[in-house]
């Protein structure tokens, strides 16, 4: 697939990216979404900082967190 990109003419590779950058923020959109609205509907600040420390876990757990030079 990358060797496909690359091989796009510049005009086609600016298209794919920005076709893919919209499918990026309307995927995001749509799971803030579905959390606003399931992950503690009533009571904002409970649901962000539950999904603060969640996505904290989950970066830890898999090793993916940055780390403090």
């Amino acid at each position: 697939m990358f060797k496909k990109i690359t091989e796009m003419g510049s005009g086609h590779q600016i298209l794919f990216s920005l076709i893919t950058l919209s499918a990026v923020i309307i995927f995001w959109r749509g799971l803030f979404g579905l959390l606003d609205k399931y992950l503690f509907p009533n009571n904002l600040i409970l649901g962000l900082w539950v999904s603060l420390v969640a996505g904290a876990l989950i970066l830890i757990a898999t090793h993916y967190a940055a780390k403090v030079v």
